[in-house]
């Protein structure tokens, strides 16, 4: 057996049962699985990004609001 498919079976392994009537099925099915891991880690990827560039932003540019003294009567 080649080192590509020993780490396949590995990672195939890695994902959850064994799934299908056959190998060629249990390959399809990982391959699915394989896919759905990929977009987690994709989405949660870009949500941390996202947290980390807005960490702790604030805007300089504009000014302050001020609260007129006639608003309070």
């Amino acid at each position: 057996m080649g080192k590509r498919k020993s780490l396949w079976r590995i990672w195939a392994k890695a994902l959850g049962e064994k799934s299908g009537k056959d190998d060629r099925e249990a390959d399809i099915i990982a391959s699915i699985r394989t896919l759905i891991f990929v977009s987690y880690l994709v989405t949660n990827v870009a949500i941390v990004a996202n947290a980390i560039r807005h960490w702790n932003d604030v805007d300089y540019q504009t000014k302050p609001t001020q609260v007129s003294k006639n608003t309070y009567r």
